[in-house]
């Protein structure tokens, strides 16, 4: 339970004063409930007593339903506020909850960030993010209402009516509830998690079936794909019933026990009021106020049917939050001087891998100069420009950026004086001008046509409407060239000392190649390039070359 409450306890501090308004009126609906129909049964059975005892016509009928209209109303109320608190402060703290898993993230290691851009990881934490709502709504918020408003309920009532009917009414519903709710909760875990889990298979499983229906109909595989989806949903469906139906037996335990304690008050108010020892109004109302403290214990059974779920989804969360991140610990920030880039002897091993990567590479850039890194497929030339980027560790040797050692420069600085084109980069819903503004939020518009121009992209741009045209998701509306080529003008926009390329020109022709290459050097004469070369356009074009064994 301690990832629950340890999110329980993020909820708390987003907006204490408001929660704590929040779980105050809660109380007060529980409260208002017992009374008013313990209020209803004395008034009905008072009423009743005195039309038989012929005091009728002196009885006074304007205060208690005065009161009763006072308690429906008041309840009424108090129930849309604490709604309104109590939800309003816990989407406040999810999303405050939302930022710090995001900012965590992006201070991740690169391995971890890789691992976490993939859709199925990214719809996990969405959807953990949304479970945990009901641990505060649906937990903890009622778990403490309900205790206040039976300790109240159990000194009230020993005052107003006798402590045998306040110990047994109390006791015994909250015994007998209680019984009931840990029976759902130990049985409700398995399937809760599940049904979670199935949930988010059939949301990965839809999304991927209706983006790709084109693809999987040409392939002749859109049926298989749509059988996949109904499968997911058909397992999310049989997860979900089972745990409803563990939720409705828990309320029909819940029921039994109110009826029981019920049975059990008015039992004793009965033999007390034939004894003389209490009036039959009292008694009465011992009974509805019984009856009525079922409210208390009612709304927990939906959020012990889902606890499993919110367990799981809270281990997650708080793990991300709790786990380390990597703190590039630098504080050099960097000379006026154009940067040049050197490799002493430096060795990369990759995580778990019981031989090196490379080992002992060394080379050197100057301003103006490009080196392109040769290898087959699988060589390490990626995995060498993420080091140099200072996303994956090196084992061994020194990488110095302007005869710095990387280690020391802050994170600020080496972004600035450093550009990287990754083999897989992102584009984002919007216009080109919002794609590019990326790399460098203080571009006008001639420095991004500028840009655009040198990688053979302006006339592309000015046939879809210019910088203000709209880009679909991941950058939906152009090729895959075509975007390929947006991500370079990005990273050419910031003129930075240093360029990191992975394979620039993949899926260009020859002639197109080419010229961007040329437009490369064009937009950043003096930048030191490094590049990792698949083409023979590409190692023509360099300046040397270095064979990566």
């Amino acid at each position: 339970m301690k990832p629950l409450w340890t999110i329980f306890r993020l909820v708390w501090r987003a907006d204490r004063w408001t929660m704590t308004r929040g779980i105050a009126l809660a109380v007060v609906v529980l409260v208002m409930g017992v009374a008013l129909l313990g209020l209803s049964g004395w008034f009905i059975v008072g009423a009743g007593a005195a039309g038989l005892a012929g005091t009728g016509a002196i009885f006074d009928v304007f205060r208690p339903s005065a009161g009763v209209r006072f308690l429906a109303l008041g309840r009424t109320a108090a129930r849309y506020g604490e709604r309104l608190l109590t939800h309003d402060a816990t989407l406040k703290a999810l999303a405050v909850l939302r930022a710090r898993l995001l900012a965590g993230i992006a201070r991740a290691p690169f391995d971890r960030m890789r691992q976490v851009r993939g859709a199925q990881v990214l719809n996990r934490l969405t959807a953990d993010v949304d479970a945990l709502d009901g641990v505060a709504l649906r937990v903890v918020i009622p778990v403490v209402a309900a205790v206040l408003t039976l300790g109240l309920a159990l000194v009230t009532l020993s005052w107003l009516v006798d402590p045998a009917v306040a110990l047994w009414s109390v006791l015994s519903l909250a015994i007998g509830a209680g019984l009931a709710l840990a029976l759902a909760a130990r049985r409700s875990a398995r399937p809760s998690r599940l049904a979670q889990a199935m949930s988010q298979a059939f949301r990965v499983r839809l999304i991927d079936h209706l983006r790709g229906r084109s693809m999987l109909a040409f392939s002749g595989q859109l049926s298989e794909s749509e059988a996949a989806v109904l499968a997911a949903d058909t397992r999310n469906r049989k997860h979900t019933l089972e745990v409803a139906r563990i939720e409705r037996r828990a309320g029909a335990l819940i029921s039994a026990s109110a009826t029981m304690a019920a049975a059990g008050a008015l039992l004793i108010g009965a033999e007390m009021a034939r004894s003389g020892t209490l009036a039959p109004s009292l008694a009465a109302l011992g009974f509805f106020a019984t009856l009525a403290l079922a409210e208390t214990v009612a709304p927990l059974r939906r959020g012990v049917a889902e606890i499993g779920a919110m367990r799981e989804a809270a281990r997650r969360v708080t793990r991300m939050l709790d786990s380390p991140v990597e703190d590039g610990g630098g504080s050099y920030a960097g000379a006026e001087a154009l940067a040049d880039l050197a490799l002493q002897d430096v060795t990369i091993l990759r995580p778990g891998a019981a031989a090196p990567l490379l080992t002992s590479v060394t080379l050197s850039v100057a301003p103006g100069e490009s080196l392109a890194l040769v290898g087959r497929s699988g060589a390490g030339k990626s995995t060498l420009l993420n080091a140099i980027a200072g996303l994956e560790p090196v084992a061994a040797g020194t990488v110095l950026i302007g005869g710095t050692p990387l280690l020391k420069w802050s994170e600020h600085a080496l972004r600035i004086r450093l550009g990287y084109l990754p083999q897989r980069s992102a584009l984002v819903s919007g216009t080109i001008a919002q794609n590019l503004w990326l790399g460098q939020p203080e571009a006008d518009a001639e420095r991004m046509l500028e840009c655009l121009n040198r990688v053979c992209l302006g006339d592309v741009v000015a046939r879809l409407g210019g910088l203000e045209a709209q880009l679909g998701e991941g950058g939906r509306g152009l090729s895959g060239g075509e975007a390929r080529r947006l991500t370079l003008a990005r990273v050419l926009l910031r003129n930075p000392d240093i360029l990191l390329l992975d394979e620039p020109t993949e899926g260009l022709d020859r002639d197109t190649a080419n010229r961007v290459l040329d437009g490369i050097r064009q937009a950043c004469p003096q930048a030191a390039i490094l590049i990792a070369a698949h083409r023979a356009e590409e190692r023509a074009w360099a300046d040397q070359a270095l064979a990566l064994q």
